[in-house]
């Protein structure tokens, strides 16, 4: 049976980037402002040594919470891109939740808080040992006083796909056997089994993030390169030319 299967199974066209074209991804950053910088200094000396016609940049989502320093992530990326390859940022769960309880939902504050707002608050100076004795529109006031309408308006601009070629790149994943232009938000920033159980080829292979793993997690349909920056200490970035692939890394403490 095993030689039946091997000898008539139909080999899917590996994907590819357009012509002269290469694109880096960068996984999940979590407020880990120290690897970020790490990371962006190897893309960069990859790509003086290896010059390519046309070159993008994608960052997968969830840039903030958890990890010390969300103000410095997204403050470095928002005032840089001139120096970045033609960046895209896509719209990670953590994005969803934080413009959510920012502006029409408060009363979900405190579930943010838990799943990693307190540190996204302590990184622009928020005191939030004193949330302890307040409501939830008052924590919110407190966070929207010191948040810059500018590194806000920059989250609202976040795309939740981009195409390259033969790829998609999401934060979390997308919809199994449903177009990618019927594709839903809530899927493509929240989307876990579903997706990642799936052994359907998709429209396009997915390049993802959101859910970690010790090492990129490279499937026949998929890859993912949360490699948990925040907690491991490792932030995975892909590399994409061809139909070739390999990875670039940053590595501190945790």
């Amino acid at each position: 049976m095993r030689l039946f299967r091997n000898l008539f199974k139909t080999e899917r066209t590996p994907p590819t980037t357009p012509p002269d074209s290469r694109i880096y991804a960068i996984g999940d950053v979590h407020g880990r402002l120290d690897l970020l910088l790490d990371l962006v200094d190897e893309i960069q000396a990859d790509r003086r040594a290896r010059p390519c016609a046309t070159e993008r940049i994608v960052f997968l989502g969830d840039l903030i919470d958890r990890g010390p320093h969300s103000c410095g992530v997204l403050q470095l990326l928002s005032r840089n891109r001139a120096n970045l390859p033609d960046p895209v940022f896509l719209m990670g769960n953590h994005e969803e939740m934080l413009l959510r309880v920012l502006g029409a939902d408060e009363d979900s504050i405190f579930d943010w808080l838990s799943f990693g707002g307190y540190e996204f608050a302590e990184s622009y100076g928020v005191e939030v040992a004193a949330f302890a004795t307040c409501d939830a529109a008052t924590v919110a006031r407190m966070i929207r006083a010191v948040v810059p309408e500018r590194d806000l308006a920059f989250i609202a601009s976040f795309a939740d796909s981009f195409r390259f070629g033969d790829y998609l790149f999401v934060h979390a994943g997308i919809k199994p056997g449903v177009a990618l232009e019927d594709q839903k938000a809530a899927d493509m920033r929240w989307i876990r089994e579903t997706f990642l159980d799936s052994t359907v080829q998709h429209p396009a292979f997915v390049i993802h993030g959101h859910t970690i793993s010790q090492t990129p997690d490279e499937r026949p349909n998929r890859i993912g390169i949360d490699t948990g920056a925040y907690a491991s200490g490792l932030l995975t970035a892909i590399c994409l030319e061809g139909t070739e692939h390999r990875y670039i890394t940053a590595k501190r403490p945790a």
